[in-house]
């Protein structure tokens, strides 16, 4: 067996210990439940904050409002996006990590990206183009600095990386705010996308499914 045929078993048994961790259990108030989407052979890499509750609830990542918003910007269906035969989407946080006092979600827990971005990431060496979505995100791969300044200079970023604001709730008022995002950022990234959506290779192996 070569190294290319070990591939994927090696990064199902990396995501088996990964839905098992319980290094963040006593400080999930939901307890702990690792969302994350991964193939071997993906080639666009969703990068973004940490699960919320209806994630959470159902073990879908961007199974929620800001995923439709999301997946309008991409100008992709569901079926599309949920193909981690060439998606994959990982947080930086993977599991819900709960509300701060005056409201918003906490910030992804510290203890987990450095224990298991990195290794999951050398499981998908196909990534030709990470999309970093929102604050955690971006300033984790390129350190500090404001996220619309980066969407707006997106093309400093380019081949590798592409910033995007958080899809919340809240970005709708922005946007409105900043028509510029709609008429130069979103059909440069769909542009962007376009030539590394390719259709997979044969017998591709997806994300084992969670557990009920």
């Amino acid at each position: 067996m070569t190294d290319h045929d070990s591939a994927p078993d090696e990064l199902a048994s990396l995501v088996a210990q990964v839905r098992a961790c319980r290094v963040c259990a006593d400080s999930l108030p939901l307890g702990p439940r690792p969302v994350l989407h991964v193939s071997p052979t993906a080639r666009l890499l969703i990068a973004s904050q940490a699960p919320g509750t209806r994630v959470h609830e159902t073990g879908i990542s961007f199974n929620d409002a800001s995923g439709d918003r999301l997946r309008g910007w991409l100008g992709m269906d569901r079926e599309t996006f949920y193909d981690s035969r060439r998606i994959a989407i990982l947080p930086m946080g993977l599991c819900y990590p709960g509300r701060l006092p005056r409201g918003g979600d906490r910030p992804p827990r510290p203890e987990c990206a450095p224990l298991w971005r990195a290794r999951l990431l050398a499981g998908m060496p196909d990534i030709a183009l990470t999309l970093l979505v929102g604050s955690y995100a971006q300033a984790a791969v390129l350190g500090p600095g404001r996220v619309e300044d980066r969407v707006r200079n997106f093309r400093d970023f380019l081949p590798r990386y592409f910033p995007l604001p958080h899809p919340s709730w809240r970005t709708g008022a922005w946007e409105r705010r900043n028509p510029w995002f709609a008429a130069e950022v979103l059909p440069a990234l769909r542009a962007a996308i376009a030539p590394i959506m390719a259709p997979p290779r044969a017998d591709p192996v997806r994300t084992p499914p969670p557990p009920a």
